[in-house]
């Protein structure tokens, strides 16, 4: 095959795709299919078939490919330095929609999609990163960000910097969430200290820490208050409180 006959299949090929999303929607697509998509972005008139199965059997899932830096992606052969911009500009993009998506909503009658979220922006990172969700006083959804990243543990997490951020959102409540990057969603001793000390020390500015996730994987998160945890902290506090007289 020539180089025009080449050129030409490529580009029967690219409309086959574009078609097939403007009929069906990137629902329909492969996972090669999607990144296929976004590699011609980088590479418009380009075949990035080969490339975009060679990410997959090198990442192993079109999330963490999602999640590779640039230097990584740029390994895989037909992947430079364009293309590996717009993997991560639409990564980038996702996160910021789900997010944005979240505010103004009910906690309550949104938690399947803080959870979609959570997944979303947290389940291939490599290191620990805990997110805040702030609440206002219906449980409504203000806004989240990333407070922390590294080893997370009572040490390494301050309250008060914590608490000047949610005063600063004027915050009612909080939901914490961070990343098990071992894929084992179980919460540790130290998690589980972590969230006692966030819990107390918020308590005394009269902010309510309702629940703690831990996202590790594709899975649903682990949900500190639908497991029990945030109920024993809360009746925990609650005796040490009556044991002080209130001088926690």
């Amino acid at each position: 095959m020539d180089k025009d006959e080449w050129q030409k299949k490529g580009a029967g090929h690219r409309q086959r795709l574009r078609e097939k999303l403007r009929r069906q929607g990137a629902e329909a697509f492969s996972d090669d299919e999607t990144l296929e998509i976004l590699l011609n972005f980088g590479t418009p008139r380009g075949d990035c078939k080969d490339s975009a199965r060679a990410l997959l059997a090198r990442f192993g899932s079109l999330a963490q490919v999602l999640e590779a830096p640039a230097a990584e992606l740029q390994k895989v052969s037909g992947v430079g330095p364009k293309n590996s911009l717009a993997i991560q500009f639409v990564h980038g993009l996702a996160r910021r929609y789900l997010s944005q998506r979240l505010r103004g909503r009910q906690y309550v009658k949104s938690s399947l999609e803080v959870a979609d979220y959570l997944i979303h922006s947290m389940r291939d990172l490599r290191i620990e990163r805990l997110t805040v969700i702030y609440l206002d006083a219906s449980h409504g959804i203000i806004d989240s960000e990333i407070v922390a990243e590294g080893t997370l543990t009572s040490n390494t997490i301050y309250p008060r910097e914590i608490i000047k951020k949610a005063l600063a959102q004027h915050a009612a409540a909080l939901i914490i969430a961070h990343n098990h990057p071992s894929g084992n969603s179980a919460p540790s001793a130290a998690d589980r200290h972590l969230t006692r000390n966030l819990f107390l020390a918020l308590s005394f500015v009269g902010i309510s820490l309702l629940d703690h996730f831990i996202v590790a994987g594709s899975g649903r998160p682990f949900s500190f208050a639908d497991n029990g945890i945030m109920a024993e902290i809360k009746e925990e506090c609650a005796r040490l409180d009556e044991t002080t007289g209130g001088r926690i």
